[in-house]
């Protein structure tokens, strides 16, 4: 299950019970049947409208041979990514210590200070003041911050690709 877990992780039950049903040449009516799911619920849980519950979590993995709780624990995965997702619940440093106009390029509101850590981190420490890099640095963590800048500093010491004299 671990394997199956940590590669599906975070997508639809439903797009992943459709692969598997593709896979295996199994026709969405004859899988209701076989699982006692009505059809028009299992089409719904396919087409990502409706959740999987437990107990049709468990009978699907019966039928299509998963260990038991693969499904359920892919749909808890998947509920956390969308809650993860929602607007203001992803942690971000204190935005009254960082100016906006650091990021002058993007829109502030959607970056991802998850995804993007290092790029924010390097933009920081390049631009901003002290305050914003004491910011940045008790957001991320010392490590974190650390790693980000030795890799801007090893991207910096790669020999350029473009000949000496030629460069714009």
């Amino acid at each position: 299950m671990d394997k199956l877990v940590e590669k599906y992780r975070g997508i639809s039950p439903g797009a992943i019970l459709e692969r598997e049903l593709k896979k295996k040449n199994i026709r969405q009516n004859a899988f209701a049947g076989t699982t006692g799911i009505p059809a028009q619920t299992l089409n719904a849980i396919i087409k990502g409208k409706r959740k999987m519950t437990p107990e049709m979590a468990l009978k699907i993995d019966y039928a299509l041979g998963l260990e038991e709780s693969t499904m359920g624990v892919l749909q808890a995965y998947y509920e956390t990514k969308l809650i993860w997702q929602k607007p203001g619940l992803l942690p971000h440093p204190d935005f009254g210590k960082l100016r906006r106009i650091l990021f002058w390029d993007t829109d502030f509101d959607k970056i991802d200070w998850q995804h993007q850590q290092n790029a924010i981190i390097q933009r920081v420490f390049e631009r901003g003041n002290e305050e914003e890099k004491n910011e940045i640095a008790r957001f991320y963590g010392a490590d974190k911050v650390n790693m980000a800048m030795a890799g801007e500093r090893q991207l910096r010491r790669r020999p350029s690709a473009i000949p000496h004299g030629l460069e714009s």
